[in-house]
């Protein structure tokens, strides 16, 4: 169980989310800790699952895949076996950014990067028309990024 945040903690979790690439002096400067107590809890944040990654978030226009679906994915049936198929077959293709297991009447939300249509018309159809398993799949085309990020409130 991870330890209690205090108000440090929260501070630099938000700070983190921003900036990842700040040092622990220039954290400590902006959060009023030592640099070591910094890293100490950055190492207990990373240990604890706190922070799960240290990541670049590239732009995928600027590295080629443009386009962005939103699609939702219903099973034909929910067997756990299928279920974990299925999770598994998402967790290999690079082209799915995000996929959620959700209720309601859709089993899966995923979010799909593409160059173009066709390739993304050729994606659809290996991974959905062709599975057994898929009842329906609803792709939404994403028209305009309003908001993207991976920020929590803490």
């Amino acid at each position: 169980m991870p330890n209690v945040m205090d108000d440090a903690d929260k501070r630099l979790l938000e700070i983190l989310q921003r900036d990842n690439r700040l040092t622990a002096d220039e954290l400590g400067e902006q959060t009023r800790l030592s640099r070591s107590s910094v890293q100490r809890r950055l190492k207990r944040f990373r240990d604890e699952g706190i922070i799960e990654a240290d990541i670049s978030v590239l732009s995928a226009k600027a590295v080629g895949r443009p386009m962005t679906f939103i699609v939702e994915v219903e099973l034909e049936r929910e067997r756990t076996d299928l279920l974990d198929e299925f999770r598994r077959s998402m967790m290999e293709l690079k082209d799915v950014q995000q996929c959620y297991y959700v209720t309601g009447h859709t089993d899966f939300i995923l979010v799909v990067t593409s160059t173009d249509m066709a390739a993304y018309e050729d994606f659809s159809r290996q991974v959905f028309t062709d599975n057994p398993n898929i009842r329906r799949f609803h792709s939404n085309v994403v028209v305009n990024r309003v908001k993207v990020g991976l920020q929590v409130p803490v």
